[in-house]
């Protein structure tokens, strides 16, 4: 994920879904140590609903998608 993006992620996260910044280092931490996909963590680890997970993904897709027309 590009760095630009990214910031806005961890801003979507903490402010639409209320994310402690304790709940990002441990999934920032976690990435580090195991890559896998951010909001896979974040769900696995308890931290966000499918629903909100749902959210994530249509905001990382509204954020990443190429028009390609």
């Amino acid at each position: 994920m590009k760095p630009a993006i990214y910031a806005k992620f961890i801003k979507f996260l903490k402010e639409e879904l209320a994310l402690s910044n304790d709940s990002i280092k441990i999934v920032q931490k976690s990435v580090e140590e195991h890559p896998a996909p951010i909001p896979m963590i974040l769900w696995q680890y308890g931290l966000v609903t499918l629903e909100e997970l749902d959210r994530i993904y249509d905001w990382l897709h509204s954020k990443t998608k190429v028009d390609l027309s």
